[in-house]
């Protein structure tokens, strides 16, 4: 955390407090073009389990797609050939500077999971459709996921073309 204070454009001051963060990826892995593989676990701080895209932040000078690469392949087992870069997004410009980069990973090939020690998830290959159906119904509430699974939604149905 940290706290500054802020000249407000009328002149006058403020404090602001918010949280740095090394910014992380979101990615959309694409097992065919119907079916997504997803992540179900418990969350702490909300203390609740959560249907996730893979997800993870950035290690100290690590490009967003090393990140999304080191990432798929801890959490999910699987590597990506083809990596498509689709946007930024900041999940909470109201109180931290975290700037989330989101990627479609394609051409997915099995490896052997490397997960961290403190990870425990279960990784699901879930129907696009299923998933647009649970984010509809309120069963996916996590926001990097619901921007993701949008996003899925446009890429399997060829809106945005090949390249986005």
């Amino acid at each position: 955390m940290v706290c500054d204070e802020v000249q407000l454009p009328n002149g006058k001051t403020s404090l602001r407090e918010g949280i740095k963060h090394p910014g992380a990826v979101v990615i959309i892995p694409f097992l065919n073009e119907t079916t997504l593989i997803m992540e179900r676990q418990y969350r702490y701080y909300p203390g609740e389990v959560f249907y996730e895209l893979p997800a993870g932040k950035t290690d100290r000078g690590e490009d967003f797609l090393t990140t999304g690469k080191r990432e798929l392949l801890e959490e999910t087992g699987y590597a990506a050939k083809t990596w498509t870069f689709i946007s930024h997004i900041y999940p909470a410009i109201g109180y931290a500077d975290e700037k989330m980069a989101l990627f479609a990973a394609r051409d997915l090939s099995m490896q052997q999971i490397d997960r961290d020690e403190d990870e425990f998830l279960e990784i699901i290959e879930m129907p696009l459709s299923k998933a647009m159906e649970m984010l509809r119904r309120g069963e996916i509430t996590d926001a990097k996921t619901m921007v993701g699974l949008f996003w899925a939604e446009k890429l399997a149905s060829g809106a945005w073309g090949t390249d986005v």
